[in-house]
């Protein structure tokens, strides 16, 4: 049976990837799982956009996306990230293919909150049928941006597009690959979250707003269809894994 595996690379982790995430690409391809890498850049947006004198703003982890924000972002994304990301992969031996909400009407969506976010987007719809016949062959890396029906280009959170994209694929699994090992409680990496955990733990500020669009994309992919989900620094180790209450424990 045909599985897809998603994976979500932060910024930070694009720069840091280890020889066994290339090792563990190889191996999921030997055993015919299928991969979607959605890449992030924000350390790199930000840096650029305080060089420009840009303001850069979150609210809850949610970049706040004016029209000179969205071009910067659209740039680093299409034009840093995402080319340093396929040579690694082509470095490795890797078939890869650059995908972007430009190819074939990948990605549309329309305005999560315009007057409050500006110009960032919530996933609508997602080409499957093309998307499937890509990933059947090459492995996916797909920059987290949208487009609206008329065309006009949308900043979506990576996080919360690579949750959209495995719900919609009916994905095997969810990994969200970071530059820390998981879920922090007390310096300690949490082996398993359920739902009801993750909301304690966000009330109490222990896990804070840069891990929060994490968490909440973790769990929405588990409760519409995705199997597995985990965030973790290494595709070797799982992390932390994100229970349901109906496949564990409340934690």
């Amino acid at each position: 049976m045909k599985q897809i595996i998603v994976i979500k690379i932060g910024g930070n982790a694009v720069a840091q990837l280890p020889d066994s995430f290339f090792q563990q690409l190889a191996c999921w391809r030997q055993q015919d799982q299928q991969i979607l890498i959605v890449h992030g850049g924000g350390p790199k947006i930000s840096q650029l956009s305080e060089r420009l004198h840009l303001t850069v703003k979150k609210i809850a982890g949610v970049r706040v996306t004016d029209a000179a924000t969205l071009e910067l972002t659209k740039a680093v994304l299409l034009g840093l990230v995402q080319p340093e990301l396929l040579s690694k992969l082509s470095a490795h031996g890797l078939p890869v293919i650059g995908l972007n909400a430009g190819c074939n009407h990948l990605l549309q969506g329309h305005h999560l909150d315009q007057p409050t976010y500006g110009e960032v987007g919530v996933l609508d719809q997602l080409n499957i049928t093309w998307l499937e016949q890509i990933l059947s062959r090459q492995i996916g890396v797909l920059a987290p941006l949208a487009q609206t029906a008329d065309g006009q280009w949308l900043n979506v959170n990576a996080d919360t597009a690579a949750a959209e994209i495995a719900t919609k694929l009916n994905a095997s699994k969810l990994v969200l690959l970071t530059d820390v090992p998981g879920v922090l409680s007390a310096g300690e990496v949490l082996s398993e979250l359920s739902q009801q955990k993750a909301h304690a733990l966000i009330a109490t500020d222990v896990i804070k707003s840069g891990m929060t669009p994490k968490i909440k994309a973790a769990f929405a992919a588990l409760n519409h269809g995705v199997q597995q989900a985990f965030i973790t620094d290494d595709l070797t180790h799982t992390g932390t894994t994100f229970i349901t209450q109906k496949a564990g424990i409340a934690q």
